[in-house]
């Protein structure tokens, strides 16, 4: 399950420490102020918004692939253009073409679920230390694009439960910290509980990007979505050049 790198490729991904968490949950929530930026304060919509950013992230994901060694910068705005099109896709799905929350997130697990598996079977492993190939990489991107849209589907529905945009972060910043105390004091699955924290850092920063931007009378603080968007931007490229990051070593 955690096989190495093969020998002479090199991984294009960061290795997965306490600065990686920080700017996932940073940019996941960016993700949603900067997709209902441009579907909601521009005026876009949803099926506008989601050809955008989909435009924008076939071409960092190409790029992404590509490239010879690991880039912070294109890694993370490759991360953050799947997060904004999760944003988009998951609203036109679930607002547009009416599949609603359940039935989106349900058909989104099973997309998700079913590539993961595909990747097992046809790689040996689902694990962030083997991703050192074209082919390995195309399934990487894949499952964390299926991962952010899920999570933006999980996030609006469990904030439309009744639990509101703060219990709905609250519900998924426990089952985080859940996830971490199983790392640290459980000998389960690294690789099962790095794709769990994965995917629950999408609805986490879902559900504080609305809390920040929408009305208050929705339950949200009502601020700027596309201030909250630059502010998040500034943190995250803050992180990168304060905080290196190297990428991730073989097993």
């Amino acid at each position: 399950m955690e096989a190495g790198l093969g020998r002479g490729h090199d991984s294009k991904v960061p290795a997965v420490t306490l600065v990686f968490w920080i700017i996932k949950i940073a940019a996941t929530t960016l993700g949603e102020t900067g997709g209902d930026t441009v579907t909601m304060t521009l005026g876009w919509g949803y099926l506008a918004g989601t050809a955008l950013f989909l435009a924008a992230l076939v071409v960092l994901v190409l790029a992404q692939i590509r490239a010879r060694r690991f880039h912070p910068l294109l890694y993370w705005a490759t991360i953050i253009a799947s997060t904004t099109f999760g944003t988009t896709m998951a609203d036109f799905a679930d607002r547009s073409l009416g599949f609603g929350y359940p039935g989106g997130a349900s058909l989104l697990f099973v997309l998700l679920v079913a590539t993961l598996g595909l990747w097992y079977r046809t790689q040996g492993s689902i694990a962030v230390t083997t991703v050192a190939s074209p082919k390995t990489e195309a399934f990487y991107w894949a499952a964390i694009t299926f991962s952010q849209t899920l999570g933006t589907a999980l996030g609006d529905w469990v904030a439309e439960c009744g639990l509101g945009y703060g219990g709905g972060a609250l519900v998924f910043g426990a089952a985080i910290a859940l996830v971490t105390a199983l790392y640290f004091r459980t000998s389960l699955s690294r690789v099962a509980l790095f794709w769990a924290a994965f995917i629950l850092t999408r609805p986490l920063g879902a559900t504080v990007g609305d809390f920040l931007d929408k009305p208050i009378a929705d339950g949200g603080l009502a601020l700027s979505r596309p201030l909250a968007t630059l502010a998040l931007a500034v943190f995250i490229i803050a992180c990168l050049a304060l905080l290196p990051q190297r990428r991730v070593d073989a097993a």
